[in-house]
């Protein structure tokens, strides 16, 4: 039976390679690639492939988030093999979570073998969904939190402490970020993107164009027709509008 395969991977020759080694091992049909989270996401929902190899570390949603998305959509679960440059402890949960790896750079023999693991399972109703979302919550706890985010200002590449962001905004695909001490730009193509990386608890989408530190909200202020604006507390004290559709979520946050 010939199997239908997805691979997500942000490097070109990781991607290459891997459709390569498929093509040789034989009754693996690659149907689609892509570079990032997002991307794995939305193919698994066009192509609903039998197996998705899916790299551990991209930027923005990263190997553990499409699994969280794929979860939570409650989208079909393919078999998953990550590439991954994961140390051995980390692989063993892999392997005891019956979720198979192969490490980079590919090696033929591995790719085979995991292969043959996963057309099994593919045969097997009982794998699946329950077994993968344990195996999510267990690298999640593994996983360190990122706490920085990334901005490009005046041609230097810094790190700045989620705490210390007040807001982003993105306009003509251009996302930047206001922090308290310095502006710069994202290296993320959507809010979602820069979303994933960011504490929930704290970092909020008030407007389709803007996501807020609602810690560093200053001041609601009403608006027009029962809509409000947010006074931000950096130094320009920006005002930022709140979509209807995020009406109820502030006032369910500040008990409006």
């Amino acid at each position: 039976m010939a199997l239908s395969a997805v691979i997500v991977d942000d490097e070109q020759l990781a991607r290459d390679e891997l459709t390569f080694l498929l093509k040789s091992v034989g009754d693996v049909n690659v149907v689609a690639q892509g570079h990032n989270g997002l991307e794995a996401v939305n193919l698994v929902k066009e192509f609903s492939p039998d197996l998705l190899f899916l790299d551990v570390q991209m930027p923005g949603l990263d190997g553990f988030g499409v699994l969280k998305k794929l979860l939570d959509k409650k989208l079909p679960m393919p078999q998953v093999v990550f590439a991954t440059a994961f140390d051995q402890y980390a692989v063993k949960a892999f392997e005891v979570n019956a979720v198979d790896y192969i490490l980079k750079p590919f090696d033929k023999k591995r790719v085979t073998q995991a292969i043959e693991k996963a057309r099994k399972r593919v045969q097997d109703s009982s794998s699946g969904t329950d077994r993968l979302d344990t195996l999510v919550k267990l690298l999640e706890s593994q996983r360190p939190q990122n706490s920085k985010v990334l901005l490009r200002s005046a041609g230097r590449l810094l790190l700045v402490d989620q705490k210390e962001v007040c807001y982003a905004s993105i306009e003509d695909g251009i996302i930047s970020v206001v922090a308290t001490n310095i502006d710069g730009q994202s290296n993320c193509r959507t809010l979602e993107e820069l979303l994933e990386g960011l504490d929930p608890e704290v970092f909020w989408r008030a407007h389709r164009s803007y996501v807020v530190n609602i810690n560093r909200i200053k001041e609601v202020v009403p608006w027009f027709k029962s809509s409000y604006q947010l006074r931000m507390d950096d130094r320009k004290q920006t005002e930022i509008p709140v979509s209807r559709a995020q009406t109820r979520r502030l006032r369910d946050l500040f008990g409006l």
